[in-house]
């Protein structure tokens, strides 16, 4: 039997103070909760989201084909994260689309459609509202905190803000902050947003639009960093596309038609995506990607940052992943040892670049496996995770 998921929403009245001094009021968070929380609570996993993920952790929405949750291969019963003895809890965040408050909904006082005048979030943000949604579950200390990507930044945050209440992290594919290259990348995909006509000026709600042609480009750079050279290389190659009329050199000699598969699959990958995720949510969970950074305030030293975290660790990285290689996780577990933290580090030699923390490679499930599986067993021992 599958797993059913049902999805809820929390309403919050009283009003989330922000980092850029804003605050939101009046906000829905959607959320989702699989397995059972046990009599004295200690058993929660909460499971960060990256950019265009969601509340949908794992399972099916019962009577909804092709329903699976984003990282279902991770979670469920049995799995690595074994919901038969653990309580997971997914969290969509404030700014996205997918049913937490956004730039989508009504502003409370004015009844507008808030479009660009969503206010901008951070990561230190989100996990705020996190520990709000915890607190009205009765939820006090996580027994781990895990994400992979923008959701490990979200993980590593909750270690610095809320430090007693979180007994393991889990930081998968992520980064003490971007560097240069990735707010590059992002910023050429917000730009991509932004000058289509449709956009206008982040209100193309009021228009009846959708800036689509911004969103397909934004996705199809965004899906290169994704892949490693030697994915795209055995996937697609140079193969030109099927079914297209070639002359006797092989090609047709053309600027604008598309040519090879690689062109034909980021165009489908773009068109996908601008028919489901909302622009505004885009630029705003981009920015929090960049402003991401512990360590700013203190000089860039990321060993006094992490100096107020706490719990045990987890750290997972992948040797062809180049938007968050292994180099910054080692960032992170060095700043760790040096407080003397509790670490444990996987460096998977894996092709699949930057989504190798999406897919079932065998070594990496069984690391999160085994970790997960000595959290429970001191758990039911009733000792210290």
């Amino acid at each position: 039997m599958p797993l059913i998921a049902t999805p809820q929403s929390m309403f919050f009245e009283a009003p989330l103070a922000l980092q850029s001094g804003a605050s939101l009021r009046a906000y829905h968070l959607a959320y989702e909760t699989y397995g059972t929380l046990n009599a004295d609570k200690s058993n929660a996993v909460l499971i960060c989201h990256a950019l265009n993920a969601s509340h949908h952790v794992a399972g099916v929405y019962e009577g909804q084909d092709k329903s699976e949750g984003w990282w279902d291969n991770m979670i469920g019963p049995g799995k690595a994260v074994d919901t038969n003895r653990f309580f997971v809890i997914g969290v969509n965040n404030l700014g996205s689309c997918f049913g937490s408050t956004g730039p989508m909904h009504a502003h409370p006082d004015t009844g507008e459609i808030y479009g660009a005048d969503f206010p901008v979030v951070t990561v230190e943000d989100w996990v705020d509202a996190q520990a709000r949604l915890l607190d009205a579950l009765g939820i006090q200390t996580l027994a781990a905190v895990m994400g992979g990507s923008l959701g490990g930044m979200q993980a590593l945050s909750w270690t610095l803000r809320y430090p007693d209440r979180v007994a393991h992290a889990v930081v998968v594919a992520s980064a003490p902050n971007l560097t240069a290259e990735n707010i590059a990348f992002n910023e050429v995909a917000r730009r991509a947003i932004v000058t289509d006509p449709d956009f206008h000026g982040g209100h193309f709600y009021k228009h009846g639009v959708v800036p689509q042609r911004g969103l397909r480009i934004a996705r199809m750079i965004g899906h290169i960093t994704y892949l490693s050279d030697d994915v795209m290389n055995e996937k697609f190659g140079r193969e030109l596309r099927e079914a297209v009329t070639h002359n006797a050199t092989g090609y047709r000699y053309s600027t604008q038609d598309v040519e090879f598969q690689i062109e034909s699959y980021l165009r489908y990958q773009g068109d996908k995506f601008s028919e489901y995720f909302d622009a505004n949510t885009y630029l705003l969970i981009t920015r929090a990607l960049d402003y991401f950074d512990p360590a700013r305030t203190l000089g860039g030293n990321l060993t006094a940052a992490l100096a107020q975290a706490t719990c045990k660790f987890l750290l997972v990285s992948f040797t062809t992943d180049w938007r968050f290689s292994p180099a910054r996780s080692r960032e992170m577990v060095r700043a760790l040892l040096d407080n003397k933290r509790d670490v444990s580090y996987a460096e998977i030699d894996a092709p699949h670049g930057h989504d190798a923390f999406l897919l079932n490679d065998a070594r990496y499930m069984n690391v999160v496996s085994s970790y997960f599986d000595n959290i429970a067993k001191a758990l039911t021992a009733g000792g210290a995770t």
